[in-house]
């Protein structure tokens, strides 16, 4: 219930400003960890028969992955791509938060006995809202992942980078690779914030407003459970979005079925989950960030709303005095 009463309190661009503003926030902060996770995911397992190409740098590890990309292109390229990535942060967000207002309110204002939404229903809720913030904004995230992937001699602003995709064999359709793996993964959003509706009535039942420690734990735990889940198309969509490996020849791959096809016959099934450990620890602190962010600004925007219906009634009181004081003054003095 508390959701419910937090969204009648603030209209939905309020609850989307407020997402977004909490994940530019926490992206910006552990940004390093979107582009080893992204490098790891789109690298292809070397054999011991592989020869050892002179143009392309091969990760270990996290750290492996965070010490060569400072090396190579200094502490600059932990941050390749940055501005495509808070800009899409902020949009993806601003939509996601805005549409899942919009259709849970919609929800709860259909029911005959008020009552929270089962997990089945807020899943439903967060895949629809999940659809449409993709179908509007996936463009940015194909450039930004280009951005990340890109070596130390091609790199290329957003516009450059987004005119390269366009003049692929794909054309402009080339800005929505990758959207159907999209659409399959707006489960991920779905499952995370299910889980923290879920775990917040179980944790803090009747709690409206929650502490920063409670609402981060909550982001924390929701987001590890969905980003386990959800791992293996993760790394298919990144393999999408990004240069096909030199053993493809330049040919890029045409579903996310494929991707994971050929990752699992160069790498196995564990390649599936390549990329985890960095997925994982930006998901945890991400999330919690994001969510705790979220939650003050929402109680900002809550004071905020107050104190403006506090001036409109007082404008409207002194408005209604003073017309009726005109009124009083306008009226003929009857005498007897």
């Amino acid at each position: 219930m508390a959701g419910q009463s937090k969204e009648t309190l603030i209209p939905p661009w309020g609850l989307a400003v407020a997402g977004a503003t909490g994940a530019v926030i926490a992206n910006a902060l552990v940004y390093p960890l979107d582009i080893v996770k992204t490098r790891l995911q789109v690298q292809v397992k070397r054999k011991p028969t592989d020869p050892v190409p002179t143009d392309d740098t091969h990760y270990t590890s996290t750290w492996d992955a965070i010490t060569k990309i400072a090396a190579d292109d200094g502490v600059i390229g932990l941050y390749a791509g940055i501005n495509g990535a808070l800009i899409g942060v902020a949009s993806t967000n601003f939509a996601y938060f805005y549409w899942y207002s919009v259709v849970r309110t919609l929800y709860l204002s259909s029911q005959k006995v008020p009552a929270p939404p089962s997990t089945v229903v807020e899943l439903s809720l967060g895949a629809v809202a999940g659809a449409v913030a993709q179908i509007f904004t996936i463009p940015v995230a194909v450039v930004t992942t280009r951005q990340q992937t890109q070596g130390k001699g091609e790199k290329k602003g957003m516009i450059d980078t987004a005119k390269e995709v366009i003049n692929s064999e794909d054309g402009w359709t080339g800005l929505w690779r990758g959207l159907k793996a999209s659409l399959v993964l707006v489960v991920n959003p779905a499952i995370t914030y299910g889980a923290y509706q879920r775990l917040r009535e179980i944790l803090f039942p009747g709690k409206l407003n929650l502490r920063p420690w409670q609402a981060f734990l909550l982001g924390a735990m929701s987001k590890s459970l969905a980003t386990i889940a959800t791992q293996p198309l993760i790394v298919a969509k990144v393999g999408l979005q990004s240069k096909p490996p030199p053993s493809r020849q330049g040919k890029p791959f045409k579903s996310f079925i494929e991707v994971m096809q050929f990752i699992v016959k160069n790498e196995g099934l564990l390649g599936l989950f390549k990329g985890i450990a960095p997925q994982i620890s930006k998901g945890l602190i991400v999330q919690g960030l994001l969510m705790m962010t979220k939650e003050r600004m929402e109680l900002l925007f809550i004071a905020l709303f107050r104190y403006l219906r506090k001036l409109k009634s007082e404008s409207l009181q002194k408005a209604a005095d003073l017309a009726a004081e005109r009124a009083k003054q306008a009226l003929p003095v009857i005498t007897r």
